[in-house]
């Protein structure tokens, strides 16, 4: 090999080790990773220094629920569309086809509006009851038993059947319920209906004493043997305990005489003319 080959190859050696060395001197990008400082480590307070926590972010809430506040005389009209889910049980207008289910036509505002929001509370106890209140307000209440109230009842019929046996035989089935209703029985601590409820059984305007009449006897006859069972709706002042005491001592032919004569009972302004007779 000539000198002249010899330089020439030594040169080439040399201009390739110094590219090389250039390219370990500076490391390639990495075209996936920002160029940021790396992170500095967590600064640890000193013992003794006072340390302020972070406040937490507000949980969001879909949607706030409006307050309940105090309710006003019900709206008749507003509540028949809020009394539509009613129907199903107690009819359009109130008047139950089925007499497990109370009739509501005619009853009271302020009585509906209690009982539902009893229902509500869990104060009384009715799974069913309890669904279609849970997500009533106060003023609800009040508009479903304004619309309920202004309802005609329809009237019902007591059961003139005659009893066969037992200490009333031989009397008429509602004539006994008919005279504790009206008189009560003083000597087993029994008070008469009527004080309460009136003599017409149309109660009393408010959230305590309910009408009565044209009511299902069926039903009636399984809320006063649940009251003499010790049912009591309402809890501490709330409570309505009086029903408890009243029906104690009540048999099961006097329930159900009384839930007859209630069912038959009716105001007479409120009867229909009598049809005259032809001449």
């Amino acid at each position: 090999m000539t000198l002249k080959r010899i330089l020439a190859v030594g040169a080439m050696f040399a201009l390739a080790g110094a590219a090389l060395a250039q390219t370990a001197q500076a490391p390639a990008a990495t075209p996936t990773e920002p160029a940021a400082a790396a992170t500095a480590p967590a600064a640890v307070p000193a013992p003794g220094a006072e340390v302020t926590p972070t406040a937490e972010a507000a949980v969001a809430v879909a949607a706030a629920l409006p307050a309940d506040g105090p309710a006003v005389p019900g709206n008749a009209q507003a509540g028949e569309s809020k009394a539509a889910a009613c129907a199903a049980c107690h009819s359009a207008d109130g008047n139950s086809a089925d007499p497990q289910y109370p009739k509501l036509a005619g009853q009271h505002e302020r009585y509906i509006a209690r009982q539902l929001a009893l229902y509500k509370s869990g104060e009384r106890d009715n799974a069913i009851m309890l669904g279609f209140a849970a997500t009533l307000s106060s003023q609800d209440m009040r508009d479903i038993g304004a619309y309920f109230a202004q309802q005609a009842v329809t009237p019902g019929v007591a059961d003139e059947s005659l009893i066969a046996e037992g200490p009333n035989a031989g009397r008429k089935f509602y004539a006994v319920g008919e005279k504790l209703y009206r008189s009560g029985d003083a000597a087993r601590g029994i008070p008469a209906c009527a004080a309460c409820h009136g003599p017409t059984g149309s109660g009393v305007p408010g959230p305590t004493w309910p009408a009565l009449h044209a009511q299902h006897a069926q039903y009636t006859a399984v809320q006063l043997r649940a009251f003499r069972d010790g049912a009591v709706w309402g809890k501490d002042a709330n409570a309505n305990a009086i029903m408890a005491g009243v029906a104690r001592n009540l048999t099961d032919e006097e329930i159900d005489s009384l839930a007859s004569y209630m069912q038959g009972l009716h105001n007479v302004i409120d009867a229909p003319p009598a049809k005259t007779a032809a001449r």
